[in-house]
């Protein structure tokens, strides 16, 4: 039988997942490339012989998505599958339609294809968009865990943007580890955190290869913990499924790929954000949630700040630098440190644009609707610098950082600094302790 050529279209992350699971011995197909889109300066690599398997001893090209039309025409193309997260409906289809026109069949695989299963129980923790709250909803069932004495092993969705060999299996217990695997920002920001709690954290390429050794960590696994990124749905097959909804974006549960798969699977949703969103938002998620899944316990939630230093705040003429993605694709107008500027009564928020460099320039031009906010881009040592340097340029009084780590330890910042500080907190029942207590009773651990 004759094999049918394949597209991956992807972002350095659900792309690579699904060809490992489905595609990677499947004699069946010829993955003729990638495709990568979101993240800055991952086309024009390979993914590697070494990890694509005997079928592909030369690798498989990863090129931009705009090749894509051209490419299934050059390339006789039969299939193309859709492999990335935190899309809106819209924009999905319109890439179907460009594969439909081209000729290709444009297709999505699912978790039954894709899920591999542990031999630990799992929790996965996902949402319904980036920036919803998953990190500190995941750092908060960590602590509940560990507080009853089990060992936890939590495993990140991939954000393999670096030399894909080295990234195939990544272990992270101690800060030191961050530098040894050479991460970006945004793999710092979502490491740290577990790192200085105390548990292990593993993320990589292959993730069959990295479950494999989360299971026997040397520190001990009691529960895998999968971390999600984006709005992806779990690579691993879920004893929880925990869901994040923001109401800040309400009505986007049902409107952005693949969110509304985790609404839909959930078996808690947690509301998040409460405290400073609209009754309006927060009742537009409750609709939602009792259209498509009305048996899910729903936990309401806020995600309270605090700062360290509030005296650089008020007064004060800021500059705010908040987390990348949240404001690149996950289309935020507001962060955490925009929330401690008005809270702490900053008398202006400084527009970054017209000092923006490098590649932080570019990137406001591909994501024009930032605003008044710097997204801390920090992909390459390039973006390291361009970050600085904007930052450095600016007239500002004092830096709100908004991101999860402190960007001082990365980047030189010539002016005040303050940091903010936020956590999950669940209002009132249910909440996450008596559901973790229920899950641990379940499954004897």
């Amino acid at each position: 039988m004759k094999k049918k050529n394949v597209i991956i279209i992807g972002a350095a992350g659900r792309d690579f997942h699904n060809f490992n699971t489905y595609y990677r011995d499947n004699e069946q197909y010829n993955v003729v490339a990638f495709t990568a889109a979101q993240i800055p300066d991952i086309d024009g690599r390979k993914y590697p012989a070494e990890l694509a398997g005997k079928l592909y001893p030369a690798g498989i090209p990863i090129v931009a998505e705009a090749e894509l039309g051209k490419l299934i025409k050059e390339k006789s193309i039969d299939d193309c599958t859709f492999s990335y997260s935190d899309v809106p409906y819209n924009r999905v289809m319109r890439v179907g339609a460009l594969v439909n026109a081209a000729g290709a069949n444009f297709n999505l695989l699912g978790p039954n294809d894709t899920m591999i299963k542990s031999t630990k129980p799992v929790v996965a923790v996902v949402a319904t968009r980036t920036g919803c709250g998953k990190s500190q909803t995941s750092r908060k069932v960590v602590e509940y865990l560990m507080a009853k004495g089990l060992k936890v092993v939590a495993v990140r969705h991939p954000m393999p943007y670096g030399d894909l060999v080295a990234q195939k299996v990544q272990r992270f217990a101690q800060v030191a580890d961050l530098e040894k695997h050479k991460c970006t920002i945004e793999e710092m920001e979502e490491y740290e955190p577990h790192v200085v709690r105390g548990n292990v954290i593993y993320a990589g390429v292959d993730y069959e290869a990295i479950l494999q050794q989360a299971e026997k960590d040397p520190d001990g696994c009691d529960v895998i913990l999968w971390d999600g990124g984006n709005n992806d749905f779990s690579f691993y097959k879920p004893d929880l499924t925990i869901t994040v909804a923001d109401p800040h974006r309400p009505g986007h549960e049902l409107s952005y790929y693949p969110g509304e798969v985790n609404m839909r699977l959930a078996d808690v949703i947690v509301i998040n954000k409460m405290d400073s969103a609209s009754p309006e938002g927060i009742q537009t998620v409750r609709d939602s949630i009792a259209e498509v899944n009305p048996n899910a316990i729903v936990v309401d939630g806020a995600s309270p700040i605090k700062v360290d230093n509030p005296a650089l705040i008020k007064g004060k003429r800021v500059l705010v630098v908040e987390d990348g993605p949240t404001l690149t694709h996950g289309e935020m107008k507001i962060g955490a440190g925009t929330v401690a500027a008005k809270k702490y009564g900053a008398s202006e928020i400084i527009d970054p644009r017209a000092f923006a460099v490098g590649k932080l320039a570019e990137t406001f031009k591909i994501y024009p609707n930032i605003g008044t906010l710097l997204p801390a881009m920090g992909y390459s040592k390039e973006q390291l610098t361009d970050l600085e340097t904007t930052i450095n340029s600016i007239d500002c009084d004092a830096v709100i950082i908004g991101t999860p780590i402190d960007l001082n330890r990365i980047v030189k910042i010539n002016k005040p600094t303050t940091r903010v500080y936020y956590d999950l907190q669940e209002i009132g029942e249910p909440n996450l302790d008596m559901i973790l207590s229920d899950f641990i009773a379940k499954h004897n651990l």
